[in-house]
């Protein structure tokens, strides 16, 4: 995670562009040491993906246990001819970008002639995934252009310039779920802002279903998910140079009914003193102490209703796997005609 480098680099039809610097590597250290100290101790998703984070994410999207990944991209094919041949000429724009197998199956579908009229933007915490995609997609679609942005985009969505010609801004993978609701109603209302006239946007939820078919897929029997969460320690280490050791830890990952959301944390192990330069004293855990690492809520048709309430937001298109367990859904802003 780069936040002093704004170039990173330019060649033909490909820039990208790191916003982070605008927030700076102060800011991210006082987030971090604002929730280390917490009465409940917690980090911030987003600190998952450095590099190796990265990596470990894409892994996990191939199990067999973690459905999303394969439901949504199932949705995408069967939906893609029509989604992407509405319009000659657009900005595709995808938050939390990640790899590039996704918005790929969208890609695939363009019709050939209209290649050269799309432009793909990009936007995503991690640098390297960016980076990787980038050059992936460059290599299959020479006649796309992108322009991507390692950026913050709940805080630095603003800061994308808007073309003059119509958007569609894809928040896949059901990250929207990763945020507590009050914090998902924010984004929604801030992508509603981003929107104009003939522009649309596309959110996946990730559904209400059986328990055991939640806890199989935050609890891979390979410990891939392990992996994952306790890399998040990593990055913290990187960022305010802690000594977080990884094996002091254990992973947790449970769904909690009342609030619809699988959980994960990272619970100590033993007895632990964590220092850094950046603390005003050492943080301590007790055996059996929690930092909250991550949440994913789960939809239903009616929550995902009550979250667009007020936003200005329509939906006006509905896809849904037959098991009814994974939701991609088109929003529209409302304009006075």
């Amino acid at each position: 995670m780069n936040f002093t480098e704004t170039g990173i680099f330019q060649q033909q039809k490909v820039s990208i562009k790191s916003l982070l610097p605008e927030i700076g590597i102060e800011q991210a250290r006082q987030e971090i040491i604002t929730g280390l100290t917490a009465r409940n101790p917690y980090i911030s998703s987003k600190f998952f993906y450095d590099e190796q984070g990265s990596k470990l994410f894409k892994e996990i999207t191939q199990l067999k246990e973690y459905y999303p990944t394969r439901i949504e991209k199932g949705i995408l094919t069967e939906i893609a001819f029509d989604f992407m041949n509405r319009k000659s000429s657009f900005e595709l724009i995808e938050l939390g970008s990640g790899d590039c197998s996704k918005i790929s199956i969208l890609l695939n579908a363009v019709e050939q002639q209209n290649l050269e009229n799309l432009k793909y933007i990009p936007i995503d915490f991690s640098q390297s995934a960016i980076e990787d995609s980038a050059n992936e997609l460059s290599d299959r679609f020479p006649e796309v252009e992108i322009s991507g942005y390692v950026a913050d985009f709940f805080h630095q969505i603003h800061a994308i310039p808007h073309a003059d010609i119509p958007r569609m801004i894809c928040f896949l993978g059901s990250t929207i779920g990763n945020f507590p609701r009050k914090e998902a109603k924010e984004i929604v209302l801030s992508l509603s802002e981003e929107l104009l006239d003939g522009d649309s946007l596309l959110i996946g939820f990730d559904l209400v279903k059986p328990e055991h078919i939640l806890h199989s897929a935050y609890n891979d029997s390979l410990g891939v998910t392990e992996k994952f969460n306790k890399n998040i320690l990593n990055v913290v280490n990187e960022i305010i140079k802690s000594d977080f050791k990884l094996n002091n830890f254990d992973h947790l990952s449970y769904f909690n009914r009342e609030r619809s959301r699988i959980e994960m944390h990272l619970v100590s192990n033993k007895n632990c003193i964590v220092k850094s330069p950046f603390l005003d004293k050492p943080i301590q855990f007790k055996k059996g102490d929690s930092v909250h690492i991550e949440n994913s809520h789960k939809y239903t048709m009616e929550t995902i209703q009550e979250l667009i309430d007020g936003s200005g937001l329509a939906i006006i298109n509905n896809y849904v796997d037959s098991r009814n367990w994974f939701a991609l859904v088109e929003f529209e802003r409302k304009f006075e005609r």
